[in-house]
C-alpha cells in the first residue's frame, strides 16, 4: 500500500479544503491514524484508509541520554533497521534524521560506515522520522525547527528522495521549515554539491565532512574519497558559494595521530583562503572495534588556534547523546546499557 508521507503535499487526494484538513492532521497535529481525523467524514476516511498507509515504521524504541538527547531506533516494515536523534535546546529543538539504512561511504572512524549499506530511505520514511519523534516527546511536529542530514547513510548519494523530503518539510502546509534551519551533510559528493547549486528552490545549508586537507590522509580514513579528490569538493563547494551566496560549514572529526598534526591546520587553513566558512572540529566518538581515538584535548586546542590565527572561522563542537551511542559517528543500531530506554512503540 503507498505510503502517504512518500507524496509532496500538492499531490495529496482530496481537493481544497479537505486537504487542508488532512494536511493538517499529518503534519501540523501529526496524528498516525486516518480514523484519528474527526472532521473528516467517515467514508472519506475509511476510503483513505483502503488506499494508503499513514505509518512508514514497524516499531519505534528509544534511547535516553543524560543530557537529554534521545536516539530513535526505528525498524522498517521490510525488518531493516536506523536511527534519528532529537536534540532539545533551550531555544530550538532539532533533529538529526537519516536518509539510508546504512552507509557505502565507509568512513573507517564511524560505525554506521563499518555497517554498510542496506537501502535508500523514501521521501516519506525520511519525513515521517521527523513526525515519529515528535510524538514521542509529546509535541507538535511544527515544534521540530532544525533539522539536520547527518544521520545513517550519504544523503548526495540518495539526493532525489533527500530533495524530495527537503521539500516536503519546508512546505507552508506540511512542516513549514526555514530553509536556513535545514542543513544537509555529505562526506564530498562533487557531482551532488553540483546539483544541489542549481536546485533554486530550496536554498538549504551545506556541510561537508573533509576531515582531512591532504589525500594520503583522508583516502585512508575514507576509503570512497578516491572517487573525489580534495581538489574536486573544493571546487564544487566554490561554485556552490559563487551561486547561492551561502556559507559552508566544513567537518572536521579529530582522530589522534592521524589528522590532527599542525601542518595540516595549516594546509586546511590553505585550502579554505577566499571561501566563506565554518569548521567544526570534533573530537572522535567512542565505539567498540573502531581502532581509532579521539585527539587529545590539548591538540584539539592547539589545531584551533593554529587554524583561528590564520583567519579561519573555527569552533569545536562537542556531540550530544554519546552515553545513548547517539553522537556523530555512533549510530550503529546500538542500545547502550549506560543509558536507558523507554521502549516507546510507534507501531
Amino acid at each position: 500500500m503507498p505510503l502517504l508521507l512518500d507524496l509532496h503535499p500538492d499531490q495529496y487526494p482530496l481537493s481544497g479544503f479537505r486537504r487542508t484538513q488532512l494536511l493538517s492532521w499529518v503534519f501540523e497535529q501529526g496524528v498516525g491514524t486516518f480514523d484519528a481525523m474527526t472532521n473528516l467524514p467517515a467514508d472519506t476516511r475509511r476510503e483513505l484508509s483502503g488506499q494508503y498507509s499513514l505509518n512508514p515504521f514497524r516499531d519505534i524504541e528509544t534511547v535516553r541520554s543524560h543530557d537529554g538527547s534521545v536516539k530513535y531506533l526505528f525498524t522498517l516494515f521490510d525488518g531493516r533497521q536506523m536511527e534519528a536523534v532529537y536534540m532539545p535546546y533551550l531555544d530550538r529543538k532539532t533533529i538529526c534524521v537519516s536518509t539510508m539504512v546504512g552507509c557505502p561511504a565507509r568512513c573507517a572512524f564511524c560505525a554506521t560506515g563499518a555497517m554498510g549499506f542496506g537501502r535508500n530511505l523514501t521521501p516519506g520514511e525520511i519525513v515521517g522520522q521527523v513526525l515519529a519523534v515528535a510524538g514521542g516527546e509529546g509535541i507538535a511536529p511544527r515544534e521540530i525547527r532544525n533539522l539536520v542530514f547527518m544521520g545513517m547513510g550519504e544523503a548526495m548519494l540518495n539526493y532525489d528522495f533527500t530533495m524530495q523530503a527537503a521539500r516536503i518539510l519546508l512546505h507552508p502546509q506540511a512542516l513549514g521549515m526555514s530553509k536556513r534551519r535545514i542543513t544537509l551533510s555529505t562526506v564530498g559528493i562533487a557531482k551532488g554539491i553540483r546539483r544541489l547549486t542549481e536546485e533554486d528552490d530550496l536554498g538549504i545549508k551545506l556541510a561537508i565532512s573533509l576531515h582531512a586537507p591532504d589525500e594520503d590522509t583522508r583516502q585512508r580514513i575514507i576509503p570512497t574519497g578516491a572517487a573525489n579528490s580534495i581538489a574536486e569538493i573544493m571546487a564544487a563547494a566554490r561554485e556552490y558559494q559563487a551561486v547561492t551566496g551561502r556559507r559552508i560549514t566544513m567537518e572536521y572529526t579529530m582522530l589522534r595521530g592521524l589528522n590532527d598534526h599542525l601542518w595540516q591546520a595549516e594546509l586546511l587553513a590553505d585550502l579554505l583562503r577566499g571561501l566563506v566558512s565554518h569548521v567544526n572540529l570534533i573530537p572522535m566518538n567512542p565505539w567498540d572495534g573502531s581502532g581509532f581515538e579521539s585527539s587529545t584535548e590539548e591538540q584539539i586546542q592547539a589545531f584551533y588556534d593554529t587554524l583561528q590565527a590564520r583567519g579561519v572561522d573555527v569552533s569545536v563542537r562537542r556531540s550530544r547523546g554519546k552515553d545513548a551511542g547517539a553522537a556523530c559517528g555512533q549510530l550503529a543500531l546500538k542500545r547502550p546499557t549506560a543509558a536507558t530506554g523507554d521502549g516507546y512503540a510507534g507501531a
